[in-house]
């Protein structure tokens, strides 16, 4: 059941859910289109989690009053069945990744903790069709939902220092790519060359809430014209 709270004079929080669902996080994708289309110049930012919506507004423009009113009228549409190939909005954004140890030091301990090849594992990992579920972590972090529990690994006990750019890791029911170099617990088993983040362009990242995200393999020789970089050194 949706719940709208507020957090200040210029924002509220709408709570959708209480756990993780790829179909939750289209609804609130669903939800954050609707308010940035309907209120373009009323709205300071609308940020998406897993289960919620933080809206900041300006309350010279827009009042509480009236968002929790167009929220909660929009509600019915949020309750409707989201079939796989209509209502929705969101787009597909297919990444290339090359999978091996020399990107990925965690691929190998994916395959025997789950007692498969490495093959199985980026067979396994690059068929799934990922949903958007948040953004955070860092700028252009998306969290993808969700990873077959035949390769679900639990994330590092402690982070390493150094994540390089690019990174594609798995933890536990979640995959993502480092969007730029960073510290990072997650189990990594690839490495994607296309930016991912940038603020000197529009959108600043590809990713929202709602979207859909394939990994396509690819060979050391294409990973390297795309602009890959092989990381001998990992801390």
């Amino acid at each position: 059941m949706m719940r709208i709270e507020p957090v200040s004079e210029t924002s509220l929080i709408v709570y959708l859910g209480e756990h993780i669902d790829t179909q939750l996080a289209r609804r609130i994708g669903l939800l954050a289109s609707y308010l940035k289309d309907t209120f373009p110049q009323y709205l300071i930012e609308v940020i998406p989690s897993y289960t919620s919506l933080f809206v900041q507004y300006h309350p010279r423009l827009i009042t509480y009053s009236t968002l929790y009113d167009v929220i909660t009228h929009y509600a019915p549409q949020l309750s409707r069945p989201l079939a796989e190939d209509g209502n929705w909005t969101g787009k597909l954004i297919s990444l290339p990744v090359y999978y091996h140890h020399e990107v990925g030091p965690d691929l190998y301990t994916v395959a025997e903790l789950h007692g498969l090849t490495t093959a199985q594992v980026i067979e396994i990992h690059s068929q799934q069709i990922y949903t958007v579920c948040a953004i955070g972590f860092a700028p252009g972090f998306a969290f993808l939902a969700s990873v077959d529990p035949l390769v679900a690994t639990p994330r590092h006990p402690e982070p390493r220092q150094k994540v390089p750019a690019g990174s594609v890791g798995i933890a536990n029911e979640q995959t993502a790519v480092y969007p730029a170099d960073s510290p990072g617990g997650w189990q990594i088993i690839g490495n994607c060359p296309q930016l991912l983040y940038s603020p000197q362009q529009e959108p600043v990242t590809p990713f929202e809430v709602g979207d859909k995200v394939k990994f396509e393999p690819i060979g050391r020789e294409q990973f390297i014209q795309l602009g890959g970089c092989i990381c001998p050194h990992w801390k």
